[in-house]
């Protein structure tokens, strides 16, 4: 009898700050998730295959390309992946136009306040 292989998630993780994504990496693949980190978004951006990610967990503030440069270019090449967003900041007006093109069906939930809580990150990559 031939039985399915289990799919595991994988998600593209891409934050400037090397603790974020050793301690977030290290979460995930706890939690069952295959996970790819990047801490530079252009090496990242350069490495992306189209339908290689289910979830892809990106940092606002990054120097020479932010979370949501990377996110627009990343649409441009993948329109299915879901995408979170992790951010310290409380006020998002030095981002208001990048975040005017973010569209309003994943802008409701997609913001995950730094430090960032464990069991409400997964939650939301569960969902």
């Amino acid at each position: 009898m031939r039985t399915k292989a289990k799919t595991t998630t994988k998600i593209l993780l891409v934050d400037d700050d090397l603790d974020v994504t050793f301690s977030l990496k290290l979460l995930l693949e706890t939690n069952g998730f295959n996970v790819d980190v990047y801490n530079d978004p252009s090496l990242a951006m350069a490495n992306f295959k189209p339908s290689l990610y289910d979830f892809i967990i990106l940092d606002i503030k990054m120097p020479h390309l932010n979370g949501f440069e990377l996110y627009k270019k990343i649409r441009e090449i993948d329109q299915k992946v879901r995408v979170l967003f992790l951010t310290a900041l409380s006020d998002f007006s030095d981002y208001q136009e990048a975040l005017d093109k973010v569209p309003s069906t994943i802008a409701k939930n997609c913001f995950v306040q730094k430090p960032v809580d464990s069991q409400e990150l997964l939650k939301r990559i569960r969902i």
